[in-house]
Parts: structure tokens; sequence; C-alpha cells
């Protein structure tokens, strides 16, 4: 699949599901835009991108905040020359059990995980409809997007809300030749399970790693998922093999949830 002569726009990049999709969208020839947070390992991850042979440009922003969003895209448009793809990948998890679910709690996981996706696709189908160009907007939804989770129902909505905008959007931006898409991953071995397993073991007295072997046990290929995995799924929907495909969030968790 090629990917020769597109830009994409990856928030956060700087590690994780985020930095594997970064680099795998160069492989594919895209050139990127890495926006996170973590300036430090944001320049980490657009090294590793030009010793691809892309290029690449950083732009430090934080996703609650609209503004920044719509600012980051102009700079990835600026720098690199043109915009194509806009990747929605900035996310957090949270475990609480519900009774105990603060506003301060849902006001952060919504901000990140809800508001971050929605300036993101608006900010990115304003631009492409400036641009009088078609464009794809590809969004991270979870598993706990298709099914609630225990001690993860805050989160669980955002990513309920993930897939709500992501159809919406669709039908809205499709006359514009605009394609919205979600990805919903399972359980990735990555520094966001590992606190989400030490948070559950604090609520429900499970020895640590004990709530991560129990999920991944229950995957029908028999393994925890990569970061690379997601990429590679995301990287179909960034290609043109996906151009008729729009409003959908799939499943790729390898056998754990089934709709």
């Amino acid at each position: 699949m090629s990917l020769i002569g597109k830009i994409a726009l990856v928030t956060g990049a700087a590690q994780g599901i985020g930095r594997s999709i970064a680099l795998r969208l160069a492989s594919d020839g895209a050139d990127i835009a890495l926006v996170d947070l973590n300036e430090d390992r944001m320049f980490t991850v657009a090294e590793e991108v030009k010793s691809l042979g892309r290029r690449a440009t950083v732009f430090r922003a934080n996703v609650m905040n609209r503004e920044e969003i719509f600012a980051a895209i102009n700079h990835a448009e600026k720098e690199l020359k043109g915009f194509d793809i806009m990747i929605n990948n900035a996310g957090i998890a949270q475990v609480q059990e519900f009774a105990k679910i603060t506003p301060e709690e849902v006001e952060k996981i919504f901000g990140v995980n809800v508001y971050g996706v929605l300036w993101g696709i608006q900010a990115a189908a304003i631009k492409f409809q400036n641009r009088k160009q078609n464009g794809k907007i590809i969004s991270a939804s979870s598993i706990a997007g298709h099914e609630g989770y225990p001690l993860l129902g805050a989160y669980s909505a955002s990513k309920f809300a993930v897939r709500a905008l992501t159809q919406a959007a669709a039908k809205e931006f499709a006359v514009h030749g605009i394609t919205v898409n979600a990805y919903c991953p399972g359980v990735v071995g990555t520094d966001m399970w590992v606190a989400i397993d030490k948070r559950m073991a604090e609520i429900t007295g499970a020895k640590i790693g004990e709530t991560y072997d129990k999920y991944v046990n229950g995957i029908a290929l028999g393994r925890a998922q990569t970061p690379e995995d997601v990429a590679a799924f995301v990287s179909f929907l960034a290609g043109p093999d996906s151009d008729y495909m729009t409003g959908q969030a799939p499943l790729i968790d390898g056998g754990l949830v089934y709709r």
C-alpha cells in the first residue's frame, strides 16, 4: 500500500500506538506531522521517521484545546506543503469505581478522548474543505467503545462517544469527499495497559499483572496486541484501499469482542 506524496498528522505521536502509527505511515510513504505534549519524545520519533526517508515536523499541542489543534494542522500544512490524513490518536485511560467517579475525572477523560477527537475532526474537515480536496480522518476508539467494562465506566463512555462523532461526521462530510473512520484496539502491550493493570490491582486486590493476564487469556489469537498491529490497520484506513469506507469503527483486537 502506498501513501507516497501524502501528509499525515498524528496526535499522541510521542509513544505507544501513536509512535507506531507514525512510523508505519512513514514506511508506507507519508510525511508526518507529530503532535504531542512530550517534546523530547516527539523529536526522537521525528528522527525515526526521517531515518525511513520521510519528512517530519513536530508541534506541541494539547488536544483538549481547540485552537491548538487548528494551529497544529496549519503548521503541518505550512511545513510539509500539504495535508491529507488526520489521525486523532491521543487518548488516556481511567480506572475508577462507577460510584466514585468525580466531575473532575469526567472532565479530564472527556477533554482528551472526546473533545480532542471532536476538535481534530472539525479542524481537519475544515482544512480539507478550504483546500478543496478529499481527505481521511481516523480516530482512536476502543473495544470499550463497543462494550462497557466494569471500573472503566467513564472511559467506556468516552470511547462510545468517539463512535458517535465518527458516524455523524462521516454523514456530514461525505459530500465533500472526506471519509471519517475509527479503530478499536483491545489489550495492547503499552504503558497505558501497565497503568490500567496497576490501578485495577489497587481497587480489586488482584496481583499486579493478574488483570492484564485475564484479558489476554480471552483473546482468540492467544497473545496481547502490539502497537504495530494497530498501526497496520490504521495504515489501511489511511490508504486508497479504504476509499469506499466511512462512518465505521472496526474492532482490531485479536478476537476478544465480537460484533
